[in-house]
């Protein structure tokens, strides 16, 4: 019988660890070093450094999450020791990005993109709406830890998209719906435009991303700044639920 991943991971040697953003990392400070020096950053640290991080270009942090989920989808997940994690970063944090995605339950990022404890700040709320205190929280991950990367994500089958679209009305829900409803008028779909339309939810949800960064860069002018002065880059993405991929929007 097929052995499961956690049983394939268990059977694996810790010298054979990966790590959240190793690659990156080793290719920055030597391109020319072998695979398993790449996949442990030629340092075997349990957690990510501030050495490490200050190295990468907001360019290498974006490839270090596509290699993650690219691991993620194929089962061959990094061993991670977060007992090693939690001692290396308890004096300390130094993620390398901000991850701003829905509370869906199927969508953890620190999952999907294969990343450990350090590695990333992530922040969820129904709908991966952008507020004001969002906005402060991704201000704070990038101009004050240091982080390169903020990822808006959103995924298919969201049922904050699809309340949007029937028109909930339900407490305080009510209003950060209202929050997701542009994208609703912003998308252009030929075809059935309802809640049963999974073809035209995962549309919206899309626009939802699309608007989503816009109003990042609108609204604050510290993440727009640190983005014009290519110290961090911002990007969307979309989590296809059915089979793993993150598909990174413009």
């Amino acid at each position: 019988m097929e052995r499961t991943a956690f049983e394939r991971r268990l059977s694996t040697s810790s010298a054979s660890r990966r790590r959240f953003l190793a690659m990156a990392t080793a290719c920055a400070i030597a391109p020319s070093v072998s695979e398993s020096a790449q996949i442990t950053g030629g340092t075997g640290r349990a957690a990510l450094t501030k050495e490490q991080r200050d190295r990468l270009t907001p360019g290498e942090v974006l490839d270090a999450l596509k290699k993650g989920n690219e691991r993620f989808r194929s089962g061959k997940t990094a061993i991670v020791d977060y007992r090693d994690q939690k001692r290396m970063s308890a004096s300390g944090q130094y993620p390398a990005a901000v991850i701003l995605g829905c509370i869906d339950s199927r969508a953890p990022a620190e999952i999907i993109f294969d990343t450990g404890i350090g590695d990333i700040f992530t922040a969820r709320i129904a709908g991966n709406v952008v507020n004001d205190d969002l906005l402060g929280s991704m201000e704070f991950a990038c101009a004050v830890a240091g982080a390169k990367l903020i990822v808006l994500l959103g995924h298919t089958a969201c049922g904050a998209i699809k309340g949007t679209i029937d028109n909930v009305v339900m407490g305080n829900l009510t209003g950060l719906l209202a929050r997701v409803k542009p994208a609703i008028g912003a998308t252009a779909y030929t075809g059935d435009r309802s809640s049963k339309n999974d073809a035209f939810v995962d549309a919206v949800a899309t626009s939802n991303v699309r608007l989503g960064l816009e109003n990042i860069r609108q609204r604050s002018t510290i993440l727009a700044d640190l983005e014009k002065k290519k110290t961090i880059d911002i990007v969307g993405a979309m989590y296809h639920l059915s089979n793993g991929v993150v598909e990174f929007v413009a």
